[in-house]
């Protein structure tokens, strides 16, 4: 697309209002997705840092836009709050929080009190709904490949806390884990953003970035005042194989909280799209990873923790319908299921909710994601789940 036909996004403040819907698409420098037409901006400090990466958008759909308001003019005066934020809306303000992190960690502008700060906002929204937690986790339906470093960061934190809580850990062990998770691929995210797009292997150069990038990411920390031996030691290592095959150090005995975020790192991947690969499967991943540990703790806490068909999963039901799993009810194997589809495999536009512990409704297979699947809202099976 030429430059005539972008228009930057701080050209169109006026068409814009926190926390209401896009009217249209919102890319970075190189054309990356950064936002999807329906979500949001939802503060001024994300708004900037949109500017700062080069945020555009096209300028034939802005002409319609316009067209469609009546409004023929200028650059506006700012955006206003016209809604109460909703759950999603959270998970969407804690991606462009540690985004931003990200960027100040690299520049030496954040400190570690900012990142632990950032860490105890994760674990209480966490904590207030984990289904909803894994359902961001496994549904990544918008492809922004140019956030995949802060997703990935912000998923395995999710993914390892609840993988620590089911192995018992101390509630301070927990907290350096969920920590590691969100930084171990600081010194890195440009890199991973290019990864997840490029369909070649990596470069010579790329090889010896990702290589380097443990030992990167903790001088990073320890610039920015992080002084917990765990955290840094579990970023350091999440490479590291028993085997001594990992790196940058290639051990050959690797602590059980590094081995713990390596598994999350992993699974993390497997179950992430990348443009010309689409994800695996939680199921898939989830044994893929049980085979790697030999069956022993990990991978089976790993199943036991987000559960054999975690939130966000696309499922084949025995009525012959087509949903997405939204709940793990307390005491029971079988979740909650929300329909996409009637029984005949057909699109519905109403979602009906489905108990998989009846006979009727048991999940068959888990489904591979289609490649033309519709953006699936979790409005559609939460409801608007205000914050």
């Amino acid at each position: 697309m030429t430059e005539t036909e972008r228009v930057p996004l701080d050209e169109v403040r006026d068409l814009i209002a926190l926390g209401v819907a896009l009217p249209f698409r919102v890319l970075d420098a190189g054309g990356r997705l950064l936002l999807n037409e329906g979500q949001t901006v939802g503060s001024e400090r994300q708004f900037e840092a949109l500017i700062e990466r080069g945020a555009w958008v096209e300028r034939d759909r802005v002409e319609e836009v316009r067209r469609a308001r009546g409004q023929t003019g200028s650059a506006g005066h700012g955006v206003v709050v016209q809604r109460q934020a909703t759950m999603f809306d959270l998970w969407e303000r804690a991606l462009w929080d540690l985004e931003d992190l990200y960027r100040r960690l690299a520049r030496g502008r954040a400190t570690a009190a900012e990142i632990d700060a950032f860490a105890s906002t994760l674990l209480a929204l966490i904590d207030r709904d984990a289904d909803i937690a894994l359902f961001h986790c496994v549904r990544q339906d918008d492809r922004r490949f140019a956030l995949y470093a802060i997703s990935h960061g912000l998923h395995c934190a999710v993914v390892g806390l609840m993988l620590s809580r089911q192995l018992g850990w101390a509630v301070a062990a927990q907290a350096s884990l969920v920590r590691a998770a969100l930084t171990m691929n600081v010194s890195m995210s440009e890199l991973q953003a290019q990864m997840a797009e490029q369909g070649d292997p990596p470069t010579a150069r790329q090889l010896e970035q990702i290589r380097a990038h443990p030992m990167q990411s903790v001088l990073l920390l320890q610039s920015a005042g992080v002084t917990d031996a765990d955290w840094l030691a579990m970023v350091r290592d999440h490479h590291e194989r028993d085997d001594g095959s990992g790196y940058p150090c290639g051990l050959r005995e690797v602590g059980d909280q590094a081995r713990l975020l390596r598994t999350v790192d992993v699974f993390m991947a497997k179950i992430s799209p990348r443009a010309r690969r689409p994800p695996m499967t939680p199921q898939h991943a989830a044994r893929q990873q049980f085979q790697a540990e030999g069956g022993q703790a990990l991978g089976t806490a790993l199943i036991r923790a987000i559960g054999v068909h975690p939130p966000g999963t696309l499922v084949q039901l025995k009525s012959g319908e087509i949903g997405v799993v939204a709940r793990r009810p307390p005491g029971s194997a079988a979740p909650v299921v929300g329909t996409l589809t009637n029984t005949q495999g057909q699109p519905i536009p109403a979602t009906h909710l489905r108990d998989a512990a009846q006979p009727d409704y048991a999940i068959t297979a888990a489904l591979a994601e289609p490649p033309n699947l519709p953006r699936i809202l979790p409005e559609r099976f939460y409801g608007m789940a205000l914050a």
